[in-house]
């Protein structure tokens, strides 16, 4: 019988992979901009870390861990989420006492959660995040919705909704839970069997119910605003000004809590609908901690961070055109053997032309040279270099342009430069006025022309002064 993949996972081959690595790059380069530095923590941590950290009334924590016994008899479970072990990894290691604060970091991987698989969503997916640790600034809160934003603007994505709200200090949330105590006590018998366990454990928690009926209740429910302490008012107005200052768009909503137990103050959610209609809902969210680091084992410490679904942003880029999913690959040469003798030299060729920086496949079959060169066409190769017993005794090879047809016959020795001048014939747009070959470019008056000879790696520009 065959094997398949677990429910809730799903395979990433080729195109798909690449396109992950290019959203993971382009986040991890620009928290690098913000002097953000990476992490790697286990996937591996005790039970104990994500129960006490992200919180026993978490929905996480409750239903969605893959927590086991391991051969020792210990308690193991597979991240459900970055930040208790990044705090985690901060509290062994000593960091606070010896470092200027705050503490900035950045993370990727994989996390995994016993939930419904549903659009963008998986058991096992990928997140991208940050934590910055140890300062309790308001702008330590706007730095992180700006690396946020920055990121997603930087994807492409426009019209992104920026959700914030704050849960204040712990002053402000234990009169607000009364007050929600208060508020469903008579009414959480007739709601959803998840209300019911939230009013016991954290009541805050029922703000975040997603089942219609339920829903209508938490409308009338006390709002936040309405407990908060002069500390918190005063910092909320800070954040709130400093994103308006800077021009990042927000939504105060009074009824986000986020799913984790370890938030206060400022929290916040990005949503994003695709051109195509598909709401996908939070693509990315986060928010300030007071208490995780000492409640780790570590001092009195707080934090804020945030963390993206790579699924989520991928499939959104896709859906809106923005990176291309075609399964097909995008070589720069193809190698083409004549017959079986030709095939070691060819292997030898295709070597030097990736030593070169070129993205190179060769044909392994003993196969006619019209199929080749349909197999050429196939992988998008820009160039076709064909070897026979021709070449291999004059030490030449042949390379036609897979666009314009043309083709020419090179020497070996000289098979760097003739190459990479195919190459740049199409020349990388310049940027101090003007070419090698003499042509202005990208300074010249015509805004339109600009536009479409810099828009890409590569100028299409032809003419002389154009």
């Amino acid at each position: 019988m065959s094997i398949n993949n677990v429910k809730g996972t799903h395979d990433i081959i080729g195109k798909e992979a690449e396109n992950y690595g290019y959203v993971e790059n382009i986040m991890a380069q620009i928290s690098s901009f913000f002097a953000f530095q990476p992490v790697r923590p286990p996937v591996l941590e005790y039970s104990e870390l994500f129960v006490r950290g992200v919180g026993e009334s978490s929905d996480v924590v409750r239903k969605e861990m893959y927590t086991f016994l391991d051969k020792g008899d210990r308690s193991l479970t597979l991240r459900p989420e970055f930040t208790a072990g990044i705090i985690r990894l901060i509290v062994q290691n000593k960091l606070i006492p010896v470092n200027e604060l705050p503490l900035k970091f950045y993370y990727c991987g994989p996390v995994f959660r016993y939930e419904r698989p549903q659009l963008g969503r998986y058991r096992q997916f990928n997140q991208f995040g940050v934590e910055s640790v140890g300062h309790n600034s308001p702008y330590a809160d706007v730095e992180v919705i700006s690396l946020a934003y920055t990121i997603l603007q930087s994807l492409g994505l426009e019209n992104v909704v920026i959700k914030i709200n704050t849960l204040g200090d712990e002053t402000s949330r234990n009169a607000y839970r009364n007050a929600l105590r208060d508020y469903f006590k008579d009414k959480v018998a007739n709601m959803c069997e998840d209300c019911k366990q939230r009013y016991e454990l954290n009541p805050l928690r029922i703000l975040d119910c997603k089942v219609p009926e339920d829903q209508m209740i938490v409308r009338g429910a006390p709002k936040m605003s309405q407990f908060l302490s002069l500390e918190s008012q005063k910092r909320f107005l800070k954040v709130l000004d400093a994103l308006r200052e800077m021009n990042i768009p927000y939504e105060v909503d009074d009824t986000l809590v986020r799913g984790l137990d370890y938030y206060s103050e400022t929290v916040f959610e990005f949503h994003y609908t695709s051109q195509k209609g598909n709401n996908y809902g939070a693509v990315g969210a986060g928010g300030h901690y007071d208490k995780l680091v000492h409640e780790i084992g570590g001092p009195d410490a707080p934090g804020v961070g945030f963390s993206f679904g790579v699924e989520r942003i991928v499939n959104v880029l896709v859906d809106d055109g923005l990176i291309d999913n075609n399964p097909g690959l995008n070589l720069d040469i193809y190698v083409m053997p004549v017959g079986e003798e030709s095939q070691a030299r060819a292997i030898n060729i295709a070597d030097d032309l990736r030593l070169l920086g070129y993205k190179v496949d060769m044909c392994f079959d003993n196969v006619k040279l019209a199929n080749m060169f349909k197999r050429a066409e196939k992988k998008n190769a820009k160039l076709a270099v064909i070897i026979g017993e021709e070449e291999i005794k004059n030490d030449t090879l042949v390379v036609k342009n897979m666009a314009t047809k043309e083709q020419f016959e090179i020497n070996v020795d000289d098979m760097e430069e003739k190459i990479d001048a195919m190459f740049t014939k199409k020349h990388h747009c310049c940027h101090d006025g003007e070419k090698e070959d003499g042509h202005q470019c990208c300074h010249e008056e015509k805004e339109k022309h600009h536009r479409e000879c810099c828009e890409g790696d590569e100028c299409e520009c032809q003419k002389e002064g154009k």
